[in-house]
């Protein structure tokens, strides 16, 4: 008998499983640790989050991060999967529309998802639930030793070097877009000491700064006053980040598609497109 819960008694270990086995077709794959990391980072709460469970086995869920987005209370999907023997049956929609009380009832106004461009079964179903596309992104996923870095010659007064949180914070005129929910400040403050955070200085000036998340190898943030561009500024932190990655592989998710000068800084460094989203809202 199925039948839908919360997840306030259910351990990572057993979240992780199940995520493990509705994931195992995916293309990008988390350990354990990473998985505990991502989660959190997104600000998962067990509460407002529910499963399909038969007997005791999680057989679908959604994961709800709850947080603030645009100045709105907001849900965001960490993550729905459902295990491959139970697709077919509704179970995600079921689910959704089992927490959609207790969110409205936790003061949240909206939902919000990112899907994968070429799941057009996922994209229907959430079309259908009232979700309406809000923008499209790209992400980048390299192996390690497939990067080859853009070398360019960098001024004599530029350094990289660590620096606050609170910092680059200061400077969101460098970026070309407002950060998708999982490379916000507000994840990136909720696990700060997951993140190196650095500098670009000219002199004593900002210029431009990177965040980056070694265990996962993922670059949350990248970016360089507009002014100062194509200079060897962005290479030179992103041969910081790969200095200090620990893992196989370098990834950047969710860079709004509108951002060409993104694209074409990871194009000449060897991370190329790997694939596209949507990111979708719903009222509720």
């Amino acid at each position: 008998m199925i039948t839908i819960n919360n997840l306030s008694n259910v351990t990572y270990e057993q979240l992780f499983d199940a995520f493990k086995e509705a994931f195992r077709e995916y293309e990008i794959q988390l350990n354990y640790s990473e998985f505990v990391t991502m989660i959190n980072r997104r600000g998962y709460d067990p509460g407002l989050s529910f499963a399909a469970f038969n007997n005791s086995s999680i057989v679908a869920f959604t994961l709800n991060g709850i947080g603030w987005f645009n100045n709105i209370k907001t849900a965001y999907d960490t993550g729905t999967g459902t295990v491959e023997e139970f697709r077919g049956k509704g179970l995600a929609t079921k689910i959704f529309e089992h927490s959609i009380p207790y969110l409205k009832e936790a003061g949240i106004e909206q939902y919000l998802l990112e899907v994968l461009q070429h799941n057009s079964g996922a994209i229907s179903v959430y079309k259908k639930l009232g979700f309406e596309v809000t923008r499209e992104f790209n992400y980048f996923v390299q192996d390690c030793a497939n990067i080859n870095l853009y070398n360019k010659a960098v001024p004599d007064n530029l350094s990289i070097k660590p620096c606050a949180i609170g910092t680059v914070m200061s400077c969101p005129e460098f970026c070309d877009f407002t950060p998708s929910w999982q490379n916000n400040f507000d994840a990136i403050n909720r696990d700060t000491d997951s993140f190196m955070v650095n500098g670009a200085y000219l002199d004593d000036t900002l210029v431009g700064y990177s965040v980056f998340e070694p265990i996962s190898g993922d670059i949350t943030q990248i970016a360089v006053s507009s002014n100062k561009r194509r200079s060897g500024i962005g290479s030179a932190l992103l041969s910081e980040i790969i200095k200090a990655n620990k893992h196989t592989g370098i990834k950047l998710i969710n860079s709004d598609v509108s951002s060409e000068s993104v694209s074409e800084f990871m194009h000449k460094n060897g991370i190329e497109l790997s694939g596209k989203q949507f990111e979708m809202i719903k009222t509720l």
